[in-house]
């Protein structure tokens, strides 16, 4: 009995550490971003915390929230792999460029992929910018056949980017952020996901309103 009772604490040791360090490589993978980009690094973490949120008030499976935080801290993880120049520039992109850019979904899954028991956020990572019309990349997938972390992944990400300044464009604001993730309500985005996070967004926003005890947007 005792030594059944020993594997059994040394199982459960060896899970914990092998979850500690996954937790590690993905806080060192982010630190990596922050190195590459501040505000990449700062925008996964964000992105972590509402996915979470999303998935959860969607009714996803325990078991896919882990992987939709995965994605979500990781998304962008491909941009590594992206030239500064590129990345970093000021003024819209050519074509080349974008083609260059509209590879960081695949690189991104290359490198995900590699973690024991994360293929499925590797895929929320391969397919974050798929479009419910089937008009995204890389694949061209459509509807269902998006995974639901990516689903989610999409939405999120589009409105942090849209509020989060860059070198080209000051970020917008709240309202007309939100504004334009209805408009991208079933040929972008997936309906359901975009309801939701507006209602949990919304709901930050007047939290921030309430907190500085002014009526102006905050961008978030």
């Amino acid at each position: 009995m005792k030594t059944l009772q020993h594997s059994t604490l040394r199982v459960k040791e060896l899970e914990a550490r092998i979850e500690g360090m996954h937790t590690s490589l993905i806080c060192a993978f982010n630190q990596l971003l922050d190195l590459k980009d501040l505000n990449t690094g700062f925008h996964s973490t964000r992105l972590a915390e509402w996915g979470v949120r999303v998935a959860r008030d969607l009714g996803v499976g325990r078991e896919c929230l882990r992987d939709v935080e995965m994605a979500a801290l990781l998304h962008d993880i491909g941009k590594m792999g992206i030239p500064d120049s590129v990345l970093k520039s000021p003024a819209r992109l050519t074509d080349q460029q974008w083609a260059l850019m509209k590879k960081h979904p695949e690189y991104g899954w290359a490198i995900v992929r590699l973690f024991p028991e994360f293929e499925r956020a590797s895929l929320f990572v391969l397919h974050h910018h798929e479009h419910i019309d089937g008009a995204g990349y890389p694949a061209g997938l459509a509807g269902t056949e998006i995974p639901i972390g990516a689903r989610i992944v999409a939405v999120i990400d589009a409105f942090d980017a849209m509020t989060s300044n860059r070198p080209y464009r000051q970020g917008l604001p709240f309202e007309e952020a939100i504004r334009r993730l209805v408009l991208a309500r079933g040929t972008q985005f997936d309906p359901s996901v975009v309801d939701c996070f507006i209602r949990i967004a919304s709901e930050e926003q007047a939290g921030v309103f309430a907190a500085t005890g002014t009526g102006v947007a905050v961008a978030v």
